[in-house]
């Protein structure tokens, strides 16, 4: 059965008055490409036909029609053509399906004289490059038979944010997760000096299994010639709009878009929490902080966030989320049924009801009476092997006490040979990085959270156990004075080969190398999940570096590929 997505269909005739009508039901529309919606406002910038000052954008003119081309058309004898689903502005992208695959793609086409076509190849490749499972994949690039056409994912399973606000706002958790997810993505995609210009809900997809997902990184915005002189606010802005629309339900500025109404006219940027009621008032202060106000942070209370690294760093300073607990469904009653098998349970006749003999009195059988004799005897025995245990306790009793361990001071007390174990609370810790890049910073916070659920987790390396291309990756905890560490509690998230583990006295959270701090202990593992490294004599220091220098071989999950790693999950210090 062929798919059907309507949900970014763009009519270039009707002039875009209409507003975009989703439909929570539509599941398929998350598989268009989304790169044109009806009637939206764009948080980037308004896409007119000329410059507009306000927002640093261009929009290009279209001077190029596009190509004329039909559901069963291939190309590179590989990708056919479905369904189009979008026709605008000289470009056209289309439902497709990869015969050498057997399996569903998207494809975005358009002459190869068009004005944006080197644009358009030079943004797909570099998003290609990027490699980040939580952006929809660019599997191809080409320039053929003078078209341009760019292969992505496509993602049947999807649905995008503008068919879930058609239903209601999300949830406080959901909100928290998209939030999260999108603002670590962009991060990542600055990082490499790649911006998105085009974030709006149809570009924001949440798969079955609960992840969001990002399309067009870059791309949309080549097609529509949307550039920005400054991509990180403008990014950023775009998140801040995504989260006060899953709050609210409704867009932050006065012109309805994506289905959504907009905000009263004259009353400017409101809180969320004065929109709706019930909303979460630290998702509803970051969404102010990320939004600008005609040039002016909305919020008036906390610095603003003017770029995804600072999204990704409130939103680690803010209290997880958690999601709501599974409302209790009481079991269905009893139904008791008046049928019994057997002949007691059969009618005599017709409208004649057949008494039922009463059963005999309990133990009053020979079987009860050999229950009877059967239970006495035990009883009998169960008092003699009673007897018999009260008298040894009793002889017990007079027998010299050995010695026990204890020892008396000099005041007369007595102390015990083992110190009572004592907790340390970590303060604060850091990724340690010795040479080459970070693993994920932004995670470390998650390893002393109290939640085995939550990890910082290590790149995939493709050599192995030992890592070969550094000494090492590892975290530096802050006790948050100097104390005496005798024992360390690591959670480790991968069995496997092995994971070497070992723990250091550091001089601070940036210790300049490794070599030359004080070992505290070390540990190898196979096959269990935590690793228990324990010292001879107590270590007093205020830092300590956890340092791992082999790795086990673990399969693909989430967004981390197979190899070499491992991830650390809850570590904890004893004095």
């Amino acid at each position: 059965m062929a798919e059907r997505s309507t949900a970014a269909v763009d009519v270039a005739d009707n002039g875009g008055n209409e507003p975009l009508a989703a439909s929570a039901d539509k599941a398929d529309e998350a598989t268009a490409d989304g790169v044109a919606d009806i009637a939206e406002r764009d948080t980037t910038a308004h896409e007119e036909p000329a410059d507009t000052a306000e927002t640093g954008t261009h929009v290009s003119p279209r001077t190029s029609s596009p190509p004329e081309l039909h559901s069963g058309h291939k190309l590179a004898r590989r990708y056919r053509l479905e369904e189009c689903v979008t026709r605008l502005d000289g470009f056209s992208s289309w439902r497709a399906v990869d015969e050498k695959l057997r399996r569903a793609v998207g494809v975005h086409l358009l002459p190869a004289d068009h004005p944006r076509a080197r644009s358009v190849l030079a943004a797909a490749r570099s998003s290609a490059l990027l490699g980040d499972p939580r952006f929809v994949q660019v599997l191809d690039a080409v320039e053929e038979n003078d078209l341009v056409y760019v292969v992505h994912e496509w993602l049947p399973d999807a649905t995008e944010l503008t068919a879930l606000l058609a239903v209601g706002s999300l949830e406080a958790h959901d909100a928290y997760q998209m939030v999260s997810q999108i603002s670590y993505a962009m991060a990542a995609a600055h990082r490499e000096g790649l911006a998105h210009l085009r974030l709006t809900p149809s570009a924001v997809l949440r798969t079955s299994t609960g992840q969001w997902r990002i399309r067009g990184l870059a791309v949309n915005a080549a097609l529509r010639g949307i550039t920005s002189d400054t991509p990180q606010r403008t990014d950023t802005e775009a998140i801040g709009a995504l989260l006060y629309a899953a709050l609210t339900q409704r867009w932050p500025y006065e012109n309805d878009a994506y289905g959504l109404s907009g905000l009263p006219k004259g009353v400017g940027l409101i809180a969320p929490d004065q929109v709706r009621a019930g909303v979460h008032r630290g998702l509803a202060e970051l969404a102010m902080r990320a939004l600008a106000n005609d040039g002016a942070t909305a919020s008036r209370q906390e610095p603003p966030c003017t770029t995804p690294e600072d999204l990704v760093k409130a939103i680690g300073e803010m209290p997880k989320i958690r999601p709501p607990e599974p409302a209790f469904t009481a079991p269905p009653e009893y139904q008791r049924t008046t049928y019994q098998q057997g002949p007691f349970g059969r009618p005599a006749g017709p409208g004649v009801t057949q008494p039922v003999p009463a059963p005999p009195l309990p133990l009053q059988s020979r079987t009860g009476k050999a229950l009877k004799w059967a239970v006495s005897a035990l009883l009998i025995a169960a008092l003699g092997l009673g007897s018999w245990q009260l008298a040894d306790a009793l002889m017990d009793r007079n027998k010299p006490e050995t010695p026990d361990t204890t020892h008396t001071t000099e005041n007369g007390g007595s102390k015990s040979d083992k110190k009572p174990v004592k907790p340390i609370t970590i303060s604060d810790a850091k990724e340690y990085v010795a040479e080459g890049d970070a693993q994920a910073p932004e995670a470390v916070a998650q390893t002393y959270d109290d939640d085995s659920s939550t990890f910082w987790r290590t790149k995939s390396f493709i050599d192995g156990p030992e890592i070969v291309i550094k000494p090492g990756v590892g975290i530096v905890y802050d006790l948050g004075s100097a104390k005496d560490v005798s024992a360390a509690s690591i959670g480790l998230r991968y069995t496997g080969d092995h994971t070497t583990v070992s723990l250091y006295a550091a001089d601070s959270l940036s210790p300049a190398s490794v070599d030359g701090l004080k070992r505290i202990g070390s540990k190898t593992q196979t096959t269990s999940t935590s690793a228990s490294i324990k010292t001879d004599k107590p270590v007093n220091t205020r830092y300590v570096l956890l340092w791992l220098t082999a790795l086990p071989q673990a399969g693909k999950d989430g967004y981390s590929n197979a190899g070499y790693k491992q991830g650390i999950t809850d570590v904890k210090f004893t004095g």
